[in-house]
């Protein structure tokens, strides 16, 4: 059976953006007879207190797009807030930790972003590997001026996948991730540790998401290997963007749900949205059951999506 899954980090209500990526995973699993797991990823709790994990999932039923475990609700692969699951991670960050691939870095945000430090062609700074061979006489003098946070080594590999909407997609470990997080300094498990623990252990098959987050998936599948946990299928689904071009975001109040609820009703949200996604030749109302017959990834664009504006 699929299992897909909606893995929100409720820092605020939702937004068209979250919404439609709710939509998309929730139409994709159902037209395959699945089930859809409800994760919090409240792994920063002053990020993301519990008040708007609670008003989303109200958001989700009252829209119709409930999930069949997880949440409050609870199921047999609980907890479901990653703030409660850290005992978990830690067992499979001592898996990396005995295969010798984790080390302290004490490296700043300022280090990080120096002139010389490498950057992918789209902007994000991959580790130069500067803390990665300190001796242990350097681990310790260092840890007397500030906590390390800690990484895991990558190896020199290019690691590629067929994505099930956008296509064939590969990245060189080495030299287009770098070594990547997987704790904070404050002992917080970093989001591609978590995740990748979190689906295989909640038995999810099916990742829908933000295209913004397909350069995750080559390093998060060498995790799936390194730690012996089945992966996924991936599908990336287009940005929604606001009409002037912009990433919707909770920051700037675009279009959240609370607003949208005080004019529309469920179904006309969902059948708005559901129209820019392709899957309807009109913005006329519909619920997601009705949706879920006909759905299809061959309908939704490749490319971002800009909202009509006046759309809502």
């Amino acid at each position: 059976m699929t299992v897909g899954r909606y893995a929100p980090s409720p820092s605020g209500r939702m937004h068209l953006g979250n919404l439609c990526c709710c939509l998309l995973a929730w139409l994709s699993a159902k037209s395959q007879g699945g089930r859809v797991v409800l994760r919090i990823e409240d792994l920063d709790q002053a990020r993301c207190p519990r008040k708007f994990a609670e008003l989303l999932q109200q958001d989700l039923d009252w829209l119709g797009l409930a999930a069949d475990e997880g949440g409050d609700k609870g199921g047999p692969h609980g907890p479901y807030y990653q703030s409660e699951r850290s005992g978990i991670y830690q067992q499979f960050y001592e898996i990396l930790w005995k295969k010798g691939l984790v080390y302290p870095c004490f490296c700043s945000r300022s280090q990080l972003h120096a002139a010389d430090a490498p950057h992918r062609s789209d902007g994000q700074v991959v580790y130069a590997g500067t803390c990665r061979n300190l001796t242990p006489e350097q681990v310790a003098e260092r840890s007397r001026r500030r906590p390390p946070a800690w990484r895991v080594k990558v190896p020199d590999e290019t690691i590629g996948f067929t994505d099930g909407h956008l296509g064939y997609y590969q990245e060189n470990l080495a030299r287009d991730c770098g070594d990547f997080y997987l704790r904070r300094a404050d002992g917080v498990f970093a989001y591609q540790l978590a995740v990748v623990v979190d689906d295989a252990l909640m038995g999810v098959t099916q990742v829908v998401r933000g295209e913004d987050l397909l350069s995750s998936t080559p390093r998060q599948l060498w995790l799936y290997r390194t730690l012996g946990l089945p992966a996924p299928e991936f599908f990336h689904m287009p940005l929604l963007l606001a009409p002037d071009g912009r990433r919707l975001s909770k920051r700037d109040g675009d279009e959240s749900l609370e607003n949208l609820q005080a004019k529309y009703t469920p179904e006309e949200i969902i059948g708005r949205l559901a129209w820019v996604c392709g899957l309807q030749k009109a913005p006329d109302p519909r619920t997601p059951a009705e949706l879920a017959d006909g759905f299809s990834w061959e309908k939704v664009p490749r490319q971002d999506i800009l909202l009509p504006e006046g759309l809502f």
